[in-house]
């Protein structure tokens, strides 16, 4: 079982990897799709690589949460443990956001009604916050405080 448990805990690290990596390549994209306002083809370029990249990390978070479970059925730590109660509210938060977060500014972007500096900060101050919450995360898992 140490050899299963061993391979569980390195595509579970992995799959975080996965899902925290390419959310700083946004970071960039975001900047370059500030400045794509003449050319509607580079932003939809721009936008179709955004979405590839949060489609990464929603797939890579679902072997992150099954590997996970796993963990926690197998491993030494129980389920009502502060730092795994903790993580698994982040992380039901951090699912929430993704699902919605993202989606519903890249669906505002192409409204003739919107202000498109305002959609682009908008999408930049998300995937902070996304970041933000995922390394909540991060280090509750690496950490493991005994809150309570």
């Amino acid at each position: 079982m140490n050899y299963y448990y061993g391979a569980i805990v390195f595509v579970h690290v992995v799959s975080a990897v996965i899902s925290v990596g390419p959310l700083f390549i946004l970071l960039p994209l975001i900047r370059r799709l500030r400045t794509a306002k003449a050319e509607a083809e580079a932003e939809d370029i721009y936008l179709a690589i955004i979405r590839v990249i949060i489609r990464l990390v929603m797939h890579s978070g679902h072997v992150l949460v099954v590997t996970g479970i796993l963990l926690i059925l197998f491993g030494p730590w129980p389920w009502n443990t502060s730092w795994v109660i903790l993580t698994i509210g982040v992380m039901l938060l951090s699912g929430f956001f993704l699902a919605t977060g993202f989606s519903s500014v890249l669906k505002r972007f192409h409204e003739p009604s919107n202000d498109r500096e305002v959609v682009v900060n908008k999408l930049q101050r998300t995937a902070w916050i996304y970041i933000g919450l995922l390394m909540v995360m991060l280090w509750l898992m690496v950490q493991k405080p005994a809150v309570w």
